[in-house]
């Protein structure tokens, strides 16, 4: 109840009357009826923009997973003629400010910094409230939620994992400069500071390296960095006289500064996009507003592939006119004519780019340049291109093959990626991933691999161990030193990245007389004595700081020698001076007080305070009382009033400036961040041949011998990478040989039970290839690989919702650009081609596809199928096809007699896993039947439904088996007879 007092009565009114029942009424709390009206007028207004938002249009930028692109609007920010009515007295000066704010950056939540905490208002309070599982309530006019500010970085990184975009305004004067000033009366002044998506999370906002010393939130799990954060920008151009769609592509990870740029044709399927989008594995997507529906679709599809809302990819729409290639060119040249830094991109080699490249830079530039991050876009052009960078695996490949991740619950374990990842370090598993993805096509840069795995597995030089043991328990560097590019780094970050490049370079620089005179690769020795050089300049920039001071974060002692900051050398000699002054002014204190001995007395951050009893009469009367006990009152003297005031506003001002020398500091390291990141690609190599060597010596591992100029693929005793790591020591997987030959044999069609582990065998193949261009040792006694310049892959049935396929569609698309892209330098896997369809068609498009790829294609080729007419190509090219079935076991049931009646029962089959030559008969449907629980009724009438179907086949063979004799018969005895006549 709230109590409502008139001027003759006081009424009790329930006070949910007034504002709602979310907001209970503080107890005996009195208003006037004016005020009543007030509120009962504001309640209205609320219930009638509540209403009108409903219908109302977000603008703005983007949509996203989860949310990411949904324009926030307040309440009271809405331009409807209800808000104009509204007196402008019914607004805090606070509130006008966030209305303000929330104009200016309308697709973002804001987290405004109100003293000690970070607040949010009106929808931006609601949602963040439902996603920190936080209070919401209501503060005035707005409903509000707040976090403390020590843990902000946890709650931003938890609102952009959802797909939000979230913007830290932060006040930009301090209470003592602003009491000094003629405006101290007024608002505190804030402004935006930051903005955060899921591909810019770098700052010491959302950084957790930033708090060393707290286990707690450093290790926090929900604020962890994914493996990638790329942020990628996506054009299309169509060519109406060729008909032919060009899609640009330009990748960052701002936080690491990766940059991928691309150009390419792509189909009506976008296989070449697609394949892009999954090997660079972005966060966020930036796309024109009049992307075309049908790569729309597939960006949803990859989109929402996952069912956690925090690994979906935030798709953020922008104005499809910075797309357009004049306005592209304008920001390009603006952004790179005034790159002076070393080793960074120069406007001579922009203007090399295709255009559809152009159109996708000149957005990126100017979104970066929302988050001041666009610095990273300088950085040494990375050129991504499947035709000369490595192995093509499209799209399918990587799913159908688990290259990256299973196809079970989306993760890593199960994937090749996971035999093959053993590194120690962040930047390590990025490298690994990029390898795996690209798999090489120069031999040369194989064989250095292969014999730098064969060193470090062979060598019993300690000088090797102690490299890996420096590769342990680093932070992510490449991140860091990011960071420091980008002038965002906290004090405890650089620190912690400065000191540990600098360990790493004098550890080095110890070792390599060692290594000069024990290690005989060519690539780790380039690695190895490059890298202590290369890091050499983060010496000098930690000698320059105070350790104590830069790991809590006190800038203003954070420079141990200020020699070199002539500007804080001044600010600290004035703040000296006033010190003096305070401490000389003791003698006085303690003749007035006639102690002394007196010393100044400091109590909850209140310095120089002068503690006098209670009960003694000597205060003089111009002091100041600052505090009180029942025993003693503290006070301040005039002097000491105006020098405390003058050292709080020189020490803020102090702080300003140590911010200023910070960013110039940062700044200055930024200059070596080329070198620095060479260096760090250094350690991350070393660390990913680490890794493939803890895979060489896994059991049955041999160096694979990789040829350029043979097209083949032999391999003795092969095994399924993650199967067989899967079955650990038991050693049940069944090892096959493979031998395909682009000149003699290089066609294998194979046939067999079903789950006669077909598709895990020609999965083996495709895996040791990969594994083998990678630089790896594989899973074999023997191999022999010739160089391939691509895989492609067609396996198992699923529809395409989003892109409005069916199952046989989707499957013949597939076959249809394999048959469009294959080489004879390929791998082509087919399994189970046709049987979407009808029998007969799906034997016909099955037999024709194959009979194209084995005469006019010429790739290597492994075919699986269960229709026995296709093994009949054998016969028609002997010299280049194979017929191959899984060996098995068949056990035949017993046939039992009831009341005349024969039962037929299905067969049981006992797998052997056995690569065998010659087709199978029969595929054994009704086995795989039984073991997937299908009722035994249901099995014996299928199986008696089999024997009769066979049956019948069986007599009209023979019928026309018999019919063919007569006829040739009848051939041969009028032949004789025209002979004899």
């Amino acid at each position: 109840m709230r109590l409502i007092k008139s001027r003759t009565s006081v009424v009790s009114i329930p006070y949910s009357v007034i504002i709602g029942s979310q907001v209970e009424s503080p107890a005996g709390r009195q208003v006037t009826f004016t005020a009543l009206l007030e509120q009962l007028e504001l309640f209205f207004f609320f219930l009638q923009e509540f209403f009108m938002s409903k219908f109302a249009k977000s603008g703005g930028g983007g949509g996203g997973g989860g949310g990411g692109g949904k324009v926030s609007v307040l309440s009271l920010a809405s331009e409807s003629s209800a808000s104009s009515r509204r007196p402008k007295s019914t607004l805090t000066p606070l509130e006008q400010q966030v209305i303000q704010l929330k104009e200016q950056h309308k697709d973002a939540m804001l987290a405004v910094e109100c003293g000690y905490k970070f607040r949010f208002f009106g929808e931006d309070a609601e949602t963040a409230a439902k996603e920190l599982n936080i209070t919401c309530h209501l503060d005035h006019n707005f409903m509000t939620c707040s976090v403390p500010t020590h843990r902000l970085f946890v709650h931003v990184r938890r609102l952009v994992s959802q797909g939000h975009k979230v913007g830290v305004v932060k006040q930009t004067e301090t209470s003592a400069i602003k009491s000094s000033g003629s405006n101290r009366n007024t608002l505190f002044t804030r402004r935006l500071s930051a903005l955060y998506t899921k591909s810019t999370l770098v700052g010491e906002d959302v950084n957790p390296v930033a708090r060393l010393e707290d286990g707690d939130e450093a290790g926090c799990a929900d604020v962890s960095d994914p493996p990638e954060g790329f942020l990628l920008c996506i054009s299309e151009s169509w060519d109406k006289l060729k008909k032919q769609l060009t899609v640009g592509l330009v990748a960052v990870q701002p936080s690491t500064g990766d940059l991928l740029l691309d150009c390419f044709p792509d189909g009506p399927s976008h296989s070449e996009l697609e394949s892009r989008v999954l090997k660079i594995n972005p966060v966020e997507i930036l796309v024109p507003s009049d992307l075309s529906d049908q790569t729309h679709k597939l960006l949803l599809s990859i989109s929402n592939a996952s069912s956690q809302a925090d690994d979906r990819v935030r798709i953020e729409k922008r104005d499809s006119a910075q797309f357009e290639f004049s306005a592209a060119v304008v920001t390009v040249v603006r952004f790179f004519g005034h790159a002076q830094e070393e080793d960074s991109r120069s406007l001579s080699s922009v203007a090399s780019l295709e255009s559809p490249v152009v159109c996708c830079l000149g957005p990126l530039i100017q979104y970066l340049q929302e988050f001041n991050l666009e610095r990273v876009l300088r950085n040494e052009r990375y050129r991504l291109s499947c035709e000369s960078e490595g192995v093509t695996l499209n799209a399918t490949t990587l799913r159908n093959l688990e290259i990256l991740t299973n196809q079970t619950d989306g993760r890593v374990k199960g994937s090749l990626l996971w035999v093959l990842d053993h590194t120690r370090t962040a930047f390590g598993r990025r490298l690994m991933r990029k390898w795996v993805s690209r798999p090489l096509t120069d031999l040369h840069s194989i064989s250095q691999r292969q014999e730098a795995v064969q060193e470090i597995m062979e060598s019993d030089s300690l000088t090797l161990n102690s490299v890996r043991a420096l590769l342990s328990h680093l932070p992510d560097l490449e991140r860091g030193i990011c960071s420091i590019y980008h002038k965002k780094s906290s004090t405890q970050e650089f620190y912690l990245v400065s000191s540990c490049l600098s360990r790493l370079g004098l550890e080095l620089q110890s070792l390599l007389p060692a290594i000069r005179s024990q290690i005989s690769s060519p690539l780790l020795r380039s690695l190895l004595l490059d890298t202590p050089d290369l890091l050499a300049p983060a010496h000098g920039f930690l000698k320059v700081l105070n350790e104590k001071s830069a790991k809590s974060g006190n800038k203003t002692e954070l420079f141990s020698d200020l020699s070199g900051f002539p500007v804080l050398q001044e600010r600290t000699t004035q703040i000296q001076k006033v010190l003096r002054k305070i401490q000389d002014h003791r003698k006085d204190v303690g003749l007035v007080l006639k102690a002394p001995g007196f010393d100044y007395t400091t109590v909850s951050g209140q310095e120089f305070l002068i503690e006098v009893k209670n009960s003694s009469s000597v205060v003089p009367h111009d002091w100041v009382k600052i505090s009180s006990t029942k025993a003693v009152s503290r006070y301040r003297s005039p002097l000491l009033v105006d020098c405390y005031k003058k050292l709080q506003q020189l020490r803020e001002q102090l702080l300003l400036d140590c911010q200023r020398e910070w960013t110039n500091f940062l700044d200055q390291f930024g200059a070596h961040y080329h070198t620095m990141k060479r260096a760090i690609g250094h350690l991350a190599t070393m660390d990913c041949l680490f890794s493939l060597t803890e895979v060489a010596k896994q059991g049955d591992y041999c160096r694979p011998e990789v040829c350029e100029n043979k097209q083949q693929i032999m391999i003795t005793n092969g095994r399924h990478p993650a199967i067989d790591l899967l079955m650990g020591e038991h050693n049940q997987y069944v090892p096959n040989h493979t031998k395909l030959q682009g000149d003699g044999r290089r066609t294998m069609i194979i046939t067999g039970p079903n789950m006669g582990g077909k598709s895990s065998y020609i999965r083996q193949v495709a895996l040791i290839c990969i594994m083998a261009q990678i630089g790896s040792y594989v899973p074999a006694s023997e191999a022999r690989v010739g160089l391939l310049d691509a895989i492609y892959t067609r396996m198992g049935a699923s529809d395409n919702i989003y892109k409005g396929r069916s199952t046989f569609m989707e499957e013949l698309k597939e076959a249809s650009e394999i048959i469009r892209q294959a080489t004879e330098r390929s791998l082509v896997i087919l399994d189970e081609l046709g049987r979407g369809t009808s029998t007969h068609d799906g034997i016909a498009i099955a037999y024709a596809t194959l009979e194209y790829f084995i005469r006019d294609v010429k790739s290597l080729t492994l075919f699986v199928t269960h229709y026995p007419p296709l093994c009949e190509l054998e016969q028609l090219h002997p010299e280049h096809v194979t017929n191959y079935h899984m060996a098995f076991l068949l056990n035949e049931p017993d046939v039992s007699s009831d009341t005349g009646d024969e039962e037929v029962q299905p067969e049981f089959i006992t797998f052997l896993y056995q690569l065998t030559e010659g087709a199978a008969g029969r595929s054994y449907g009704l086995n795989v039947a039984r073991l997937a629980g299908i009722p035994e009724p249901i099995l014996h009438t299928s199986a008696h439904k089999a024997h009769e179907l066979e049956s019948m086949v069986n007599a009209r063979r023979n019928s026309a088996d018999t019919k063919l004799d007569v006829y040739l018969s009848f051939n041969t005895q009028m032949n004789m007879i025209s002979y004899l006549g």
